[in-house]
């Protein structure tokens, strides 16, 4: 059986691949990574001084037909039930599942509709 193909795969750009992290954290073990605008009056970051760490902001976003895609050009959609599954089988060129945490029973009903609708 041939791989799936997304519908359209456009050219995927992404403008920073590195994380923002918050200024002065790799210095302090007690200041966590995660990004934190700076706000003080003399602030080298805030006032953008060179060598300072880039700050984020609007210009960095990505273009909106390819946000939240992935390199093979499917979107991740999370299944929580089989009606959901029902609803992507009906769009499977541009969206592609992955099965949340749900009981053995209802996932086991899910691969099984899923692997049917190949078949045919």
């Amino acid at each position: 059986m041939a791989a799936l193909r997304s519908l359209m795969k456009p050219k995927i750009v992404k403008k920073r691949t590195k994380k923002f992290i918050w200024h002065q954290s790799d210095q302090y073990v007690k200041i966590k990574q995660n990004w934190q605008k700076p706000k003080g009056t003399d602030n080298k970051v805030r006032r953008r001084f060179k060598g300072q760490i880039l700050m984020s902001n609007i210009g960095y976003g990505s273009n909106k037909k390819t946000k939240y895609m992935l390199p093979s050009g499917f979107c991740k959609f999370l299944l929580h039930s089989i009606k959901e599954l029902e609803v992507l089988l009906m769009c499977n060129k541009s969206y592609y599942a992955e099965i949340s945490h749900i009981s053995s029973k209802n996932h086991k009903a899910i691969v099984e509709r899923a692997a049917g609708h190949h078949s045919h």
